[in-house]
């Protein structure tokens, strides 16, 4: 099925607009509303409380509007498909034709790579630094001929009769004080199952992805969302199906969320201005062409602020790497989303390739990769390859959504190709930020 197939048709501005509080959705708890005018950590924290996060829904397809065709065919109902058991084999990529020539079957990754443990407990302090035994004088010898400046013959330098004593040998230094803080808080990272190639497992998650909760059309709604590093270690990454739209409202980012414990990090909104827009970037042509003729641009940056503590999301909970032009093909890229289905989010593990469009409504080359149990939620999840188990990151080069807004099988997922306009769109919303 799609993923969360978002947004009204009409196109919105670049930064999204938001409005006053609206309506909560059904089966929403109450909430006190936030202050007009004002989104901050602690409005939205009271707004979405651990209720109406869990009532949260991915997005609703898009509603036709008169005169304009839908962007998706009507008879195509929105369809949640069990998830396979994990010893189900992965299913065959679906694409419109077989590709040319048909890919061989996934061999195991190869050498298997053990689990990677958590960082509990913490790494031990580190040892106060010895002071280096000072090294025995040696004796000063008289300059040979051949160290002697040609403009003058001075005559050899005696030997001093008392030397200067050695320094004393440093004190052990205090580490607290002498070396730089560590980041407020030390994420614990919760075990990566380990699974053979394309088979989805529900785990603990990961601080630096989380689900990015919104308001639209007075109903409360959620896609996937991670953070991506920037000088103002304050922007989270996402599809750009999941924020486009002018009632798009709300809007917070919250780092591993699970059922269970739903604000492990805090909160951290995304930031308005002061006429009260929203802080996120997407790519002009995906507001102008919308979600299928422009799929290979689904991609958007948002602008979060600081927590109710006011540490940056960056600096709680770390952030990946972006990186462009790294091409369709992974052998190794691990992928993660929060379904609809589930309480706590999924990771797979699969190689990438490269899938290209048969369908001229739908143009573009994008990323594909076979993983089980990914439908509605799943939208925005980041693709990362080189994922390291002690600090929780990678490098992202891809997120869910693209064709058909990121497939329209819950067990094989697509992205739009991070190339030079994911990169420009990127260095904007890091300038836009720093504005602020």
């Amino acid at each position: 099925m799609r993923r969360t197939l978002t947004v009204a048709a009409a196109a919105a501005a670049l930064l999204v607009s938001a409005g006053p509080l609206p309506a909560a959705g059904a089966g929403s708890a109450a909430a006190a509303p936030a202050a007009a005018g004002r989104w901050g950590a602690h409005e939205a924290e009271s707004y979405w409380t651990p209720e109406r996060m869990a009532s949260a829904r991915p997005l609703p397809p898009v509603p036709p509007q008169p005169g304009v065709a839908p962007e998706y065919p009507a008879a195509d109902p929105v369809r949640i498909p069990p998830v396979p058991p994990v010893d189900a084999p992965v299913p065959p990529v679906d694409a419109p034709e077989p590709l040319d020539p048909p890919e061989p079957p996934l061999e195991p990754l190869d050498p298997p790579e053990p689990p990677l443990e958590p960082l509990d407990p913490p790494e031990p302090p580190l040892e106060p630094v010895e002071a280096p035994e000072p090294p025995e004088p040696a004796p000063v010898a008289a300059p040979s001929p051949s160290d002697t400046p040609t403009v003058a013959a001075p005559e050899p330098a005696p030997t001093p009769s008392v030397l200067p004593a050695p320094a004393p040998a440093p004190e052990p230094v205090p580490t607290p004080s002498i070396l730089p803080a560590p980041a407020p808080v030390r994420p614990a990272l919760p075990r990566i199952p380990a699974a053979g190639p394309g088979v989805g497992q529900d785990f603990g998650g990961l601080p630096v992805v989380g689900r990015m909760f919104l308001v639209k059309g007075g109903g409360s709604y959620f896609c996937t969302a991670s953070v991506v590093a920037s000088p103002g270690r304050n922007l989270v990454i996402s599809a750009a199906h999941c924020l486009l739209g002018s009632d798009t409202q709300q809007v917070a980012f919250v780092p591993q969320y699970t059922r269970a414990k739903p604000r492990p990090f805090g909160m951290f909104p995304v930031v308005r201005t002061a006429a009260g827009r929203s802080k996120i970037w997407i790519d002009q042509r995906y507001r102008t062409q919308g979600v299928n003729r422009a799929a290979a641009l689904d991609v958007a940056f948002a602008q979060v602020g600081p927590g109710a503590k006011g540490l940056r999301v960056q600096d709680v909970v770390g952030g990946n790497r972006l990186v462009t032009g790294a091409g369709y093909a992974h052998a190794r890229a691990t992928l993660i989303g929060h379904p609809s289905t589930a309480a706590r989010p999924r990771l797979c593990v699969n190689r990438t390739t490269k899938y290209t469009s048969t369908d001229a409504r739908i143009p573009g080359s994008f990323l594909r990769i076979a993983c089980t149990g990914y439908p509605g939620g799943t939208s925005g999840g980041p693709f990362l390859l080189r994922l390291d188990g002690r600090t929780g990151t990678g490098d992202v080069v891809g997120v869910i959504g693209g064709w058909k807004t990121g497939g329209d099988k819950s067990d094989v997922s697509y992205s739009s190709y991070f190339g030079t306009d994911i990169r420009k769109l990127y260095e904007k919303a890091v300038a836009g930020a720093k504005a602020s």
